[in-house]
């Protein structure tokens, strides 16, 4: 492989994406410089620089932490181009025209470096064409690199080579773009579209035709085609809407002028609804209405009224689903596997709409194999990161049964790839399978199955349900990740923490400690690493005013916390996603996070009317006393800021940000850009920790400030209330955080255990569970899912 290093990048464009791109690598840790056009006057970088100032307003955060756009130095075309010469990669996101993109790669190849890497990020320009008339090191150092906007939160990074391009610059963008930059990379073919938008409009394209011609509500397809299949909440038409009509016109036209050859892309048609949306500057979001309109108003309920538009007549109407059975049939089954086998045995036209789309799809994708890509692997993988499916078109046809959907295909009138026939006549009765702990897909080149590429670098825990996990029970399994190292995988509803996952942590640190394992990593490959205690069975316990057994659940909760810090062998987390409450207390107790990028943690009691009780309280006690002096004003301002990130349950909106809240340590925890090695990283922290491990010590000398603390405290909270930010109940709980926090009514600052810090924290959360308006934050929460205000 390409034996380089990236220090620094020059993104070419300041539009969204360049924006978005600058922000992400600058987020990745390289030095960044953002070029777009000159201005007349004062400020000639003014275009570059608003676009940065708005990317830092920006709403979801385009950096993973807003001290990040440090490392960008924004700059124009005119001035500063020749600054490309100090830069290791410089990527082109200028406007979609290959005459302008020409002008801008003719400054490009005028003053790079020799071997600097170039890039293009356009999303449908053939790269070969880009490359014309440059010379020999530029055209060998240059290729395709297309992200998914936006930039931070899409996972696809699609690789496009040239005939030109040096083979180890692709293996290095491979590489760099999953290690570093934290993408699912994807090589793929210069063709229209490349992968995922080839696939993805042809996807989109099916259901705008089979809803009109079912005569269903873009409203009810939506729902049919969303978290009901395993896809976005936005549905088909609310994706639609968000991406903008006259980019999927574009993008549908663009496809057709292209892909004479293709058999469902040459045939396919604007529809009239979306020429009419075009013509009407109906946009979508970016426009204020699309397929959807929203009014301004309230319902009864106190919800926004949204119409939606009726694809025959082409007016607006109030936004009403369907009741079809096959809903209620998806909302009812977990596992998609067992959702895919329900479409397929359903009768009603919701159910009629999914075959239908999928079996189109299932034949679509066999036939852009291998103009598209030579794997089937690839396709799967630039759909799951670049549409955020759940799993790709090949995967969905493994569990809906690959030879019953051929015949069904066919008696639909779609056309098969020979390459499946041949695989099932073969004897292989699926794409991927699972042998010797190793993920196997068909390769339709080679005709047999091969491993994955990764290997050891991806912990996926679906391969290892083959062997005999060492331990489980219903809520988490142990599994032998190999090199003497175990993983305890949660698996009980959102990952909610309650006895069987207690339970799991005791009983697998013991094995781990008695049967001479190395080490063991808490982790998992769901969405959400966990959202917290089961609510359920606190409310229960509560509601009953059973407090003996509420109090020995607490006390077994803090415990698992400590046993994790206080085994015998190292424990370290692997964290994804949601990380609240209790996972949060879990991970802080760890002798070691590694933390995906994209990972969002906190201590959320508050919003239930509740303090950390699982140690959380104790632990940033435990934190703040590491971290002041015993003499100086920093103690009241430290205490303060501990106090106000419990007090008002913030939430790190990123691996890097929970550094910034004390939730994170440095020296301790790592960020993971590629969510899918935080495992693997896991693993590797065990096996370096375990070598001369040493099983800490409980502390008794954690200093806290007593009434010091609290006067201070108790003035903060009065603020909170003072300026709208807190109700009489908030109140009340923050006094109860800062009690905890400084140790309790103390005449005077001295140091404690602590089991003694534990004791106080218990009885702060059982007085609280006492409460009447925690008990309806409780019920509110768990009936609507968010937090109630009383």
């Amino acid at each position: 492989m390409l034996n380089k290093r990236i220090r620094k990048v020059a993104v070419l464009g300041s539009g969204l994406m360049g924006t978005g791109i600058a922000a992400h690598l600058a987020g990745c840790g390289l030095e960044v410089m953002l070029l777009d056009l000159p201005t007349e006057g004062g400020n000639r970088n003014k275009i570059a620089a608003d676009s940065l100032a708005n990317a830092l307003k920006a709403k979801p955060a385009p950096f993973y932490d807003a001290k990040f756009a440090s490392r960008i130095t924004t700059g124009n075309f005119d001035d500063d181009f020749p600054k490309i010469k100090d830069c290791d990669w410089v990527i082109e996101v200028v406007v979609e025209r290959l005459d302008i993109k020409k002008q801008i790669y003719e400054k490009v190849d005028q003053y790079r470096s020799k071997g600097s890497l170039v890039t293009s990020n356009t999303s449908g320009i053939p790269i070969y064409l880009m490359a014309e008339g440059r010379s020999e090191d530029f055209r060998k150092n240059f290729c395709g690199t297309h992200f998914f906007n936006p930039v931070r939160y899409m996972r696809l990074l699609e690789v496009i080579p040239t005939a030109d391009t040096n083979p180890e610059v692709v293996d290095f963008f491979m590489h760099y773009g999953d290690v570093i930059l934290g993408k699912q990379t994807v090589l793929c073919k210069d063709t229209p579209a490349f992968i995922a938008n080839r696939v993805g409009v042809y996807a989109m394209a099916k259901i705008f035709q089979l809803t009109h011609e079912l005569g269903l509500g873009i409203d009810t397809a939506d729902a049919l085609t969303g978290p009901a299949i395993g896809r976005p909440k936005t549905g088909t038409f609310r994706l639609a809407d968000l991406v903008g009509m006259d980019t999927a016109v574009h993008v549908i036209n663009g496809m057709k002028q292209n892909c004479p050859d293709d058999e469902q892309i040459s045939k396919m048609n604007v529809p009239k609804f979306l020429n009419f949306l075009v013509e009407n500057k109906f946009f979508g979001n970016k426009s204020g209405q699309g397929f959807y309109k929203k009014t301004g108003e309230k319902d009864v309920k106190g919800r926004p009224v949204i119409l939606a538009l009726n694809l025959e007549t082409l007016e607006y109407a109030p936004s009403q689903k369907e009741k079809l059975p096959i809903l209620d049939t998806l909302k009812q089954i977990e596992e998609l596997p067992r959702r895919m086998k329900a479409i397929f045995n359903g009768a009603d036209k919701g159910a009629e709409m999914l075959q239908k789309s999928f079996l189109g799809l299932f034949a679509y994708v066999s036939n852009r194999v291998p103009e598209i890509s030579n794997t089937v692997y690839a396709i799967d993988d630039a759909l799951r990161a670049g549409f955020a499916w759940e799993v790709g078109p090949f995967q969905y046809w493994d569990m809906a049964g690959v030879a019953e959907c051929v015949e069904r295909a066919e008696k639909q009138g779609e056309s098969i790839a020979a390459w499946v026939k041949e695989m099932l006549a073969a004897g292989h009765q699926s794409f991927y399978k699972t042998e010797g702990g190793k993920r196997l897909c068909y390769n339709p080149l080679s005709k047999q199955y091969e491993a994955l590429p990764g290997g050891e670098a991806f912990v996926i825990l679906d391969t290892y349900r083959t062997q005999k996990p060492v331990y489980t029970n219903s809520e988490c399994t142990l599994h032998d990740l190999g090199d003497g190292v175990l993983c305890l995988e949660f698996h009980s509803k959102m990952n909610a923490i309650g006895e069987g996952i207690l339970r799991g942590i005791n009983d697998s640190i013991q094995i781990a400690e008695e049967q001479g394992w190395k080490g063991i990593v808490i982790g998992n490959n769901a969405q959400q690493f966990t959202v917290g205690a089961n609510l359920m069975m606190v409310a229960m316990m509560a509601y009953e005013q059973n407090w003996d057994e509420l109090n020995m659940a607490t006390n077994v909760f803090q415990q698992t916390s400590m046993r994790i810090r206080y085994s015998a062998i190292p424990v370290v987390i692997a964290t994804q996603g949601y990380v609240f409450g209790g996972g949060c207390e879990f991970s802080m107790h760890a002798d070691s996070v590694l933390a995906a990028a994209e990972t969002y943690i906190g201590l959320v009691e508050v919003g239930v009317g509740l303090l950390p009780g699982g140690g959380g309280t104790k632990e940033f006690a435990v934190r703040l006393s590491d971290e002041i002096t015993r003499e100086g004003d920093v103690q009241i301002p430290r205490l303060i800021d501990k106090f106000k990130t419990i007090a008002t349950a913030q939430v790190a909106t990123s691996a890097y940000e929970a550094f910034n809240y004390g939730y994170l340590m440095q020296n301790k925890d790592m960020v993971v850009h590629n969510t899918a090695r935080n495992i693997s990283e896991g693993k590797k922290k065990v096996l370096e920790l375990a070598d001369n491990y040493i099983k800490p010590i409980p502390r008794k000398d954690v200093y806290v400030l007593g009434r010091t603390g609290l006067g201070a405290l108790y003035v903060a909270a009065h603020s909170l209330k003072l300026g709208h930010y807190a109700s009489e109940h908030d109140i009340k709980i923050a006094q109860k955080v800062a009690w905890v926090l400084c140790g309790g009514d103390l005449t005077s600052p001295q140091t404690v255990s602590e089991q003694y810090l534990l004791d106080i924290e218990r009885e702060a959360f059982l007085s609280l569970c006492g409460e009447q308006k925690t008990l309806e934050r409780i019920q509110f929460m768990l009936e609507n899912g968010k937090p109630l205000r009383n």
